[in-house]
């Protein structure tokens, strides 16, 4: 185990009807809000309606801005910039999933910055200064609700890359798992992909002694991997829906990497399939991180058949390493197919013609990607091959 520090602020309130607790967060940090969120969904669902009743009873102005789109676009997060500088915000409520909070996180840092905002994501600086973001959150996947990284695209280049500062924290997170009730199963789906590869990219380390870690992981995964499917059978079950909700978040508020190194090669890899095919995340991640762990697995065998033998419940007898290793790739593959989720690329209508591409974007200004095995875009090429 490596030494860490470990800081998380962001004040987590869950339960049923909690939406309704947002005017008194809010009124702790700013007078004048930007209310951000997607398209209508928050407004079919209630969602919205109850926020906006909150904040005007008690006395909060607020500006909206809407229209954040699956994999947040630059354009958008430019346009927030604008307004909140002209409507002097000094708060940002993002309700919504995670492209509405990481584009809300861009925007905090974006509103101080004198200078492009894509400079903390592309060019290396980094950002002294934030607006206090607050969220609510009504789609469980991302983790962003109580994060310290965003992730966004830039639609010229078709670029989509993340940063990371411990000023992009939200201030409180609202979670109330009956807002996700009315999600439809893909959807589902792709945010339970999205936990699991959250808790994943932790899992696989090269960092010896971290049991203790280890099994916080595995008991996240084992919920996904019991209560995703059973959402989608019943979806109306508020049960099943806080658990993964409760899970989203533990999987991606930095606790489970403590004493750890992460890998996020096959994050960065799916990053460029989502920015050129604008494809759900999680449907991207489950076609990467198969084929990432069969170009990987030889680099640690030790840990792929724990995960084999813990997580995926592969009998230990199996004569060899080998064999114990690819059934656990291939029940993953099968939860994901189970779910209803592509495994191939061919699955989702890509082909050879961009790999190239991809592989060589993923190492732009980086040169390698991930920590359990260095990938050069030869690499990454050879991932998607395996993929297609």
């Amino acid at each position: 185990m490596i030494n860490f520090t470990y800081y998380n602020p962001a004040k987590i309130i869950f339960g049923r009807n909690t939406e309704q607790e947002v005017s008194v967060e809010v009124a702790k940090y700013g007078k004048k809000v930007l209310l951000h969120y997607g398209g209508g969904t928050i407004k079919k669902i209630g969602v919205y309606d109850k926020v906006v009743n909150a904040l005007k009873a008690q006395g909060i102005e607020f500006i909206e801005l809407g229209g954040v789109m699956p994999n947040p676009k630059l354009s958008l997060i430019q346009e927030g910039i604008k307004l909140c500088r002209e409507h002097q915000v000094d708060f940002i409520l993002a309700v919504g999933g995670g492209s509405t909070i990481d584009s809300a996180k861009a925007i905090a840092v974006g509103v101080p910055y004198e200078g492009d905002v894509w400079d903390f994501y592309m060019n290396g600086m980094q950002a002294k200064e934030a607006l206090p973001i607050g969220v609510i959150l009504t789609i469980p996947a991302a983790g962003s609700e109580s994060s310290d990284s965003s992730v966004v695209t830039k639609e010229e280049g078709e670029l989509k890359r993340y940063y990371g500062t411990h000023l992009m924290i939200p201030k409180f997170a609202i979670l109330n798992p009956e807002t996700t009730c009315y999600l439809p199963d893909y959807q589902t789906a792709c945010g339970a992909s999205d936990i699991i590869a959250h808790l994943m990219e932790r899992y696989f380390t090269q960092v010896d002694h971290v049991d203790f870690t280890d099994r916080m992981i595995e008991a996240t995964l084992k919920t996904m991997f019991s209560y995703a499917p059973l959402a989608l059978l019943e979806p109306q079950n508020y049960d099943y829906r806080a658990e993964i909700m409760w899970a989203g978040t533990i999987a991606h508020n930095n606790l489970l990497n403590t004493g750890r190194i992460g890998d996020w090669a096959s994050h960065d890899i799916e990053h460029e399939i989502s920015g050129i095919y604008d494809i759900a995340h999680g449907a991207g991640l489950s076609i990467v991180f198969p084929a990432w762990m069969k170009y990987v697995y030889n680099e640690n065998q030790d840990r792929f058949v724990q995960f084999a033998t813990r997580v995926m419940n592969v009998d230990f007898a199996m004569d060899q390493k080998e064999m114990i290793i690819e059934e656990g790739i291939r029940r993953l593959e099968s939860f994901y197919v189970k779910l209803g989720l592509p495994v191939r690329l061919s699955d989702i209508d890509i082909h050879e013609d961009r790999l190239q591409e991809m592989a060589d974007k993923t190492v732009l200004g980086r040169g390698t990607v991930g920590n359990f095995k260095k990938l050069t875009a030869d690499d990454v090429y050879e991932i998607l091959k395996l993929a297609l």
